[in-house]
């Protein structure tokens, strides 16, 4: 969106910065919950403690600026659904690194525009499926 133009305004940056922000800490509650881990020590954020949903609730509280009721929302779906916000992480690394190997491989003939509309053409596909289908483009 910023490429397009559409993140120029401050307030539109920031809602995109509050949302990314909001994901990384849906990973860290992804992995920590559903693999049952200590937070790491050194943190100085409960060390140690295993990652619960007590826990997960407040993290998430202190690593975003939406709305109680949208938090709750987004923790009850991250918790019921193991790996979500992982995959979507990934899926969103591996979609960035194969516009940017496009970008390089097309030089200046490189359409950001192209580039989405074919790769959103692709339909749903598994990670491995998705990075070689973009692969191709």
């Amino acid at each position: 969106m910023d490429e397009l133009g559409y993140l120029d305004d401050p307030g539109n940056r920031l809602g995109m910065l509050d949302q990314q922000l909001l994901h990384a800490a849906q990973v860290v509650i992804d992995i920590g919950v559903h693999l049952e881990l200590p937070v790491p020590p050194g943190t100085g954020w409960h060390d140690g403690q295993a990652w619960n949903a007590e826990l997960a609730w407040e993290f998430l509280r202190s690593h975003s600026r939406y709305p109680d009721a949208i938090l709750r929302f987004e923790l009850d779906r991250y918790l019921g659904w193991p790996g979500q916000a992982t995959s979507y992480k990934l899926g969103e690394r591996i979609w960035l690194q194969a516009r940017e190997d496009a970008r390089q491989r097309q030089g200046t003939s490189f359409d950001l525009k192209e580039f989405h509309s074919q790769a959103l053409a692709l339909g749903s596909l598994g990670l491995d499926p998705l990075r070689e289908a973009l692969a191709r483009l």
